[in-house]
């Protein structure tokens, strides 16, 4: 059987993500409380915009209608965690070990509440690239030197920066930069160059050890030997997508790609929910349903 965490008192991302400003919002000259309205119609062909050069930024969300898309829950876009023998992925022998000392709430290998390990349980941060796989929206800003990347969930945010500076050394449990050591961290390290006017390619490395953060819901591990590769290729106005590609030596014994996501540009009146992970919260769940299965 499988199990989804929720934290009980407080609304969903997905749902908000989808919702956008009434039109008769945009007539008014006095700002206002957007009211929402699910899922605006596509833009005829006609009617799109060329995108701005080299800017990303805007308040953007997975296109509605694709629950493994926007959620992920079964996993990484690309490779859910269905038992299918085309999502089976290249375990290293310690990876595989790895993986199955997991006790995740999703997916193929999914435990009952009480049984997990899931860090994020412990209301650890997801990390560096779990947010990419979890809830997915996010509001970019940015400026000369580096891009802001906002997630909604747990109200974080991550740092890209586009100034020319080198991508760190991986080191014994960090980076090397410029001769000196930096610790590892929840996002790692990143840095992006503009590949052409339209998309940002994205490495990021230094990220936390294995003990402190899965790949995604069900349990998939990574290392602190992990290299993320990102591209951001903005196809115009509204229409945005985003790649992602792992090479994690330690836990894979290749490369892999894990989404490529389709990004709509949301209104960016939208006063979005966010959603917390709250230990109290946690502790009435699992009060409440943890056990459920036992009986107890």
């Amino acid at each position: 059987m499988r199990y989804r965490f929720w934290v009980p008192s407080v609304a969903l991302l997905g749902a908000a993500l989808a919702l956008l400003a009434h039109p008769s919002a945009q007539t008014r000259s006095t700002p206002r409380w957007p009211d929402p309205v699910p899922n605006r119609p596509p833009i005829a062909e006609k009617d799109k915009k060329p995108a701005p050069r080299r800017s990303l930024v805007g308040m953007w969300g997975a296109r509605a209608g694709n629950r493994q898309a926007t959620n992920q829950s079964s996993g990484v876009q690309l490779k859910p965690n269905n038992g299918r023998p085309e999502n089976q992925l290249p375990y290293t022998p310690y990876g595989l070990e790895l993986y199955k000392s997991h006790k995740p709430l999703e997916g193929a290998d999914a435990v009952p509440p009480a049984a997990t390990n899931d860090p994020r349980v412990r209301c650890e941060p997801l990390g560096m690239p779990r947010h990419n796989h979890y809830d997915l929206g996010i509001q970019i800003f940015q400026d000369e030197y580096k891009i802001a990347m906002l997630y909604q969930y747990d109200n974080r945010w991550r740092i890209i920066w586009t100034d020319g500076r080198p991508l760190p050394t991986l080191a014994d449990g960090g980076v090397e930069m410029d001769g000196q050591y930096r610790e590892a961290r929840w996002f790692g390290y990143s840095v992006g160059r503009w590949v052409d006017d339209y998309t940002l390619e994205v490495h990021t490395v230094g990220t936390m050890a294995e003990g402190r953060v899965w790949l995604d819901n069900t349990g998939r591990p990574v290392s602190d030997q992990l290299h993320v590769i990102e591209t951001f290729r903005r196809l115009d106005y509204d229409s945005l997508e985003w790649s992602e590609s792992i090479d994690d030596p330690k836990v894979y014994t290749q490369p892999w790609q894990t989404m490529k996501m389709p990004m709509t540009l949301q209104d960016p009146r939208i006063d979005l929910m966010t959603r917390y992970c709250s230990p109290s919260e946690i502790e009435n769940y699992n009060r409440e349903y943890g056990n459920a299965v036992s009986g107890k």
